[in-house]
């Protein structure tokens, strides 16, 4: 059976993409690092629904304990394999740079760039020998435009596309596809606290978007209709980097 397997799945954009895989009829594997409570409600949210799910719990920033949680997965599913992985786990640590403390800038890169490293690397051999897999990395406009007080997040970011485009050529004559949805503003947790009101004048749109609408993207990348389609980046920003 394939499974999808999405990192920060426990509210948010990582919840959002659980439930719309789910709905596609994918097993989902809801990776969380602490907030056990939330990610306990995306599984009943998804299984209440007619899906399946299971808890994942580790941090992705630790290598030794992605490649334990994968280990154990896999012993305990023999048969299986993750066939969609969906690096979505992130942080923020705004400052500006000349303030910024060396943990701001490592946990970020850390978290954001050296997780897709140690996760995708890990399943990237089961998806190669069964010759199908779906890899979705989710970047940010920030990564492509820059953002002041960021340079931390759009190092981690920009970095993650161009991880996303050099991955894609290596992996697709193996029928694997690799690529990044890059959001902009979208109503959630990490956008807590930001002048709402100001930055929707700057969105051709004219609002902040929704974490289903980020889903969809991820969940058309992820579908057959897709398999043509490796090395990109889809930004959902609502006009405002285009």
């Amino acid at each position: 059976m394939k499974y999808a397997l999405v990192t920060g799945g426990s509210r948010g954009l990582g919840r959002a993409v659980c439930i719309r895989l789910a709905e596609q009829g994918y097993p989902v594997l809801i990776n969380f690092k602490s907030n056990s409570d939330a990610a306990a409600e995306t599984k009943r949210l998804i299984e209440e629904a007619g899906g399946q799910a299971e808890l994942l719990p580790f941090d992705v920033s630790v290598k030794e304990e992605v490649e334990v949680a994968v280990d154990r997965w896999q012993d305990a599913h023999k048969d299986d394999y993750i066939a969609v992985l969906v690096n979505n786990a992130g942080i923020r640590r705004d400052n500006l740079m000349v303030f910024m403390q060396d943990d701001d800038w490592n946990s970020v890169l850390n978290t954001n760039l050296n997780s897709f490293f140690y996760l995708t690397r890990r399943l990237l051999k089961n998806m190669m020998t069964r010759r199908w897999g779906r890899i979705v990395n989710l970047a940010s406009l920030s990564g492509i435009k820059g953002l002041p007080g960021q340079t931390n997040y759009s190092a981690s970011k920009a970095a993650l596309i161009g991880a996303t485009k050099a991955l894609a050529q290596e992996v697709a004559s193996r029928k694997i596809t690799v690529n990044a949805v890059a959001p902009g503003f979208i109503t959630t947790d990490m956008t807590k606290g930001l002048p709402e009101d100001e930055l929707k004048k700057m969105i051709p749109v004219g609002r902040f978007g929704h974490p289903e609408e980020v889903a969809a993207a991820v969940a058309f990348l992820v579908s057959e209709e897709a398999s043509y389609i490796t090395g990109e980046v889809i930004s959902v920003n609502g006009g405002l980097y285009t």
